[in-house]
């Protein structure tokens, strides 16, 4: 299988450094950042790309654009892995329109095309005999996706709720355990790498709120957007409101909920027993996933990470990899 891959950042250098390590029968032959990209039909030294991009921040040629490579490279799969437009989803949907009408399947970890133009692009990719597959952009390494279309094949799936975004729990289990104010924990998420300088997109629950978009859109095609989430952050928790549910042996995490049979789209703070099954530690996330036959499954693990979501990614490449062979 022959693999380009737009976006060289933490992720793309994750599956870059994965795919050179792993024998997975995969050769890139295309990589772009923002700045530069290298084309190379017979595949590229991937450890000389990497070396070149720590030295130099440019992966190649700057003469050489992402859409060139999009354009012109040959590839059976396009991964793209830029960083997340929120409000528009470019560049990033245009390379995935432009891998599709090329005919060639894409893979991708960027939240932005997938909460902003998922109907669009399933339709682009049914209409031209692709896979469009994006397990990584919601909870990381967990397959939640997977599960669901495979797994749960079958199911009739009811709702599905979970703990969405690592650094909201990090700093609320840091609240909770040495009892920190929220500021107190938020600068310790900072000096972890857990949080961002500006860390509103995740305190104040619109990364929580773009995943769930993503889940209703995938498994009901509801075509619901950002905006019919009702969403409160962490922001404004006190230690004396953590306090208030240990003492009824609960505690506080930021639950996304999204219920089919109510139509609830929800993102906020929520008081749950410390035996709840969602209730994990640190930067993990959990989602349970409510169903007809089998009921309630909860997945537990590593939501965010270079290495993790190049798991996911690499999860939806083989599947390709594997279903496509078939039918060959």
């Amino acid at each position: 299988m022959k693999v380009a891959i737009i976006g060289m950042g933490s992720v793309g250098r994750g599956l870059i450094e994965m795919i050179a390590t792993k024998d997975l029968g995969m050769i890139v032959t295309g990589i772009a950042d923002s700045k530069s990209g290298i084309i190379n039909e017979h595949g590229i030294d991937l450890q000389k790309a990497l070396v070149r991009k720590k030295e130099t921040g440019l992966c190649g040629d700057p003469k050489i654009k992402a859409m060139e490579v999009v354009t012109n490279a040959k590839y059976d799969v396009l991964v793209e892995v830029s960083p997340t437009n929120a409000e528009t989803g470019e560049p990033a949907i245009s390379y995935m329109k432009t891998a599709m009408q090329r005919k060639k399947h894409v893979v991708t970890s960027n939240k932005g095309p997938i909460a902003l133009a998922y109907k669009k692009l399933i339709s682009l990719a049914k209409k031209n005999g692709v896979e469009l597959r994006h397990e990584a952009t919601v909870a990381g390494a967990i397959p939640v996706f997977h599960t669901i279309e495979h797994g749960l094949a079958g199911n009739e799936i009811y709702a599905i709720y979970g703990i969405l975004n690592g650094t909201c729990n990090y700093i609320l289990t840091r609240m909770a355990d040495e009892g920190l104010t929220y500021e107190q924990a938020l600068l310790e998420a900072r000096e972890m790498g857990y949080a961002e300088a500006d860390p509103t997109y995740d305190v104040q629950g619109i990364d929580a709120a773009i995943k769930l978009v993503i889940l209703a859109n995938t498994v009901w095609g509801n075509g619901v957007t950002l905006d019919d989430v009702d969403r409160t952050g962490i922001n404004l928790l006190t230690p004396d409101a953590i306090r208030l549910a240990e003492e009824e042996d609960c505690t506080i995490r930021l639950i996304a909920e999204a219920d089919r049979r109510t139509d609830l789209l929800r993102v906020s703070p929520r008081i749950i027993r410390k035996n709840h099954p969602l209730v994990v530690n640190g930067t993990l996330n959990a989602i349970t996933i409510v169903t007809d036959m089998a009921r309630d499954i909860t997945l537990i693990g590593r939501g965010a990470g270079s290495v993790e979501t190049a798991s996911a990614i690499i999860g939806d490449l083989l599947f390709i990899a594997t279903c496509y062979d078939r039918r060959s």
